[in-house]
Order: C-alpha cells, then sequence, then structure tokens
C-alpha cells in the first residue's frame, strides 16, 4: 500500500495479546478445575506463611496462621468420612449450573465439629499462653449451637453478630471439612462431576468468593489465569482483563506495589511483580492476581495475608476488595440491612 502525496503514510497498529489469548488461539486446552491436593493444599500453605514472616512486619500472625495450617493438615491427612450427597443430587445441580454443596444452604454433617476440636487440640500445643489460647479454649468449651451459627456468618460473609477473634479458629475448622467434602465427592463421583457454573465468578463446587487470582507455570497451564476458593481450596479457570466481581472486560487496570527511588515499601516477602490489585473502574473493585511466573513459589491464601499494605493502599484509592480471606478479615461488624426504613 502506497500513500499519495503530502499525506502521511498509514498507521499500523499491532494489538499484543496476553499468553493465555495466545495459548487458547493456538487451540491449547487447559484443565478447567484444579481441586486441592489432600497432602499439600494446607501443608504449602504453612511453609510458604514460614518462608514469608521471616522479615515481614506482620511475622507474628503469619506464624499463627502457619501454625493453624499446619493443624488443618494433619486432620485432613485422616479426616473421618462425611455424608455426601446423591449422585441425582449433583447431576441436577450440574444441569443448572449450580454448585452442588453450596457454603450456605448445605447440611453440614456434625463430624465437622468433631474434627475441628481435633484440630484445635492439635493447633493448641503449640501456642503460648495468652488471650489466643484463651480464645481456643473457649471455643472448644462452646455449645455446637454457638459454633454453627458463626459458622454459617462466616459462610455468608455477615460481619455482624460474628466473633472477630474466634473466626480464624472456626474458619479452619469450615476450611477442612469442605475440602474432605470436595475430595471425597471426587474420589465417588470422579472429578468431572463439578463443572462450569453461573455466574462463573464462584466456586464450582461449594459456591464459595475466590481470594485471589493466580496465573500459573507448568506444561499444561502456563499463563493461564484460575480462581482460589476461600473455603474449598478448589481452583478454576477464569479468563485474564476481567473483573471478577462485575465481569466486566472495560475499565481494567492494575496496580502494585511498585519501589520508588528513595521509598522504602513495607516488606510483603514475595518477589517484585508477583503480586498485584487487578482494579475495575465500572464496579469499583479489585481482586488480587498472583503470578507464579514472577515468584514460583507464591501460595494464594498465605501471598494475600502478606500483602495487606497493598490492600489498604488501592482501598484509599477508592477500590472495594472483592476477594475473601477467612484468615483476615476486612471491616467492622456491622448490622445488616433488613430492608426496613429505620
Amino acid at each position: 500500500m502506497t500513500s499519495s502525496p503530502g499525506n502521511p503514510p498509514p498507521i499500523r497498529t499491532t494489538r499484543i495479546l496476553e499468553p493465555e489469548q495466545i495459548a487458547m488461539q493456538a487451540g491449547r486446552q487447559m484443565p478447567f478445575l484444579r481441586l486441592p491436593v489432600r497432602s499439600l493444599v494446607f501443608s504449602d500453605r504453612q511453609l510458604r506463611l514460614r518462608q514469608l514472616a521471616a522479615s515481614h512486619p506482620m511475622r507474628e500472625y503469619l506464624i499463627f496462621i502457619a501454625d493453624l495450617a499446619q493443624a488443618q493438615h494433619q486432620v485432613l491427612q485422616d479426616y473421618a468420612p462425611v455424608e455426601l450427597p446423591e449422585s441425582d443430587a449433583l447431576e441436577a445441580a450440574a444441569k443448572v449450573l449450580k454448585p452442588p454443596m453450596p457454603a450456605f444452604g448445605w447440611t453440614r454433617d456434625p463430624v465437622w465439629l468433631k474434627e475441628l476440636r481435633r484440630l484445635l487440640g492439635l493447633f493448641r500445643a503449640r501456642l503460648p499462653e495468652g488471650p489466643a489460647r484463651d480464645t481456643l479454649d473457649r471455643v472448644v468449651a462452646a455449645d455446637d449451637a454457638w459454633v454453627n451459627e458463626q459458622a454459617d456468618r462466616l459462610s455468608r460473609r455477615i460481619m455482624f453478630g460474628l466473633d472477630l477473634a474466634a473466626a480464624p479458629l472456626i474458619a479452619a475448622g469450615l476450611q477442612a471439612y469442605w475440602t474432605q467434602l470436595v475430595l471425597q465427592v471426587a474420589e465417588r463421583e470422579g472429578e468431572n462431576i463439578y463443572g462450569r457454573t453461573d455466574p462463573g465468578n464462584e466456586c464450582p463446587c461449594c459456591g464459595s468468593a475466590p481470594t485471589v487470582s493466580i496465573t500459573r507455570i507448568g506444561a499444561d497451564e502456563a499463563g493461564f489465569r484460575y480462581l482460589h476458593c476461600s473455603l474449598c481450596g478448589t481452583e478454576w479457570h477464569y479468563v485474564r482483563i476481567k473483573c471478577t466481581h462485575c465481569e466486566s472486560t472495560k475499565g481494567i487496570h492494575f496496580e502494585s506495589l511498585s519501589p520508588q527511588p528513595g521509598v522504602e515499601l513495607p516488606a510483603t516477602g514475595a518477589r517484585d511483580g508477583a503480586v498485584k490489585a487487578e482494579c475495575c473502574d465500572s464496579c469499583g473493585h479489585y481482586l488480587k492476581q498472583i503470578a507464579m511466573e514472577k515468584d514460583p513459589e507464591v501460595e494464594p491464601v498465605a501471598d494475600d495475608l502478606a500483602s495487606v499494605t497493598l490492600d489498604l493502599l488501592v482501598s484509599e484509592a477508592g477500590h472495594q476488595r472483592s476477594g475473601h480471606n477467612l484468615m483476615l478479615l476486612f471491616g467492622d461488624p456491622e448490622i445488616p440491612d433488613d430492608g426496613g426504613g429505620g
């Protein structure tokens, strides 16, 4: 093509594709679902938390959650069998694109209370005397109705009436129970029993919100983004550059803690560029995105906890967090809106 005299040549633009888009255009198939691995899900978490805690201002809390994750790991290795949904119910949920064991609405097997107390017993052995141990003892001694009520509030993300000191302890039991439930169903029915759901930003197994998204490395998953379930630890594929709250593809931008000359950033433990916030100008929410290509040792829950400074900065800029981390709940208890006019 030639341009006429006196006119500038036409400008050619090239669209730069994300690695995920390149792979999909090449016809590469990626696993939609990544179920938690019994021997690794909590073990990897506690190892990463200890690594991040080494030079972190939140060291004591990260070690606290690491010890709690270690107890979760121990309990999960020989968790008592739990009651499962009927095969017909699983197939019915799949047909209407709904999670088969929704976090709120599913009747928890009472065995979860027994395993919670066993978990807390293991954790107690690592706790020194003080407020944390006193809180643990209070949870262990509490009646089942109170524990279940607190568990329901956690599952529904209701802060009003939630005992914030006890919340991480009860949440640890919920995570272990739901991980067991998801794995036990997969052992009986096969992993394909879990499929895509609508909306696509909720866990295909339990319907919970993600903690963060993670871009993975590896032969089958390199460059693909997965959302990490805050409850059962399942990960499911979700395309990049798309809001995980309102599902818009417009107005997406990223924020990160970038080093500047003469300014010392708070320690996060992760390598530079490994953790950033995907912000949506359409709905005003954000979710952290963790990149294994920047730091292959990242772990979703651990690296989310260790990068709280990024949450504070993005929140100050006017964006609201959509990610849910049961080990660190944001905000003060609020009275729920009952729809009344008072």
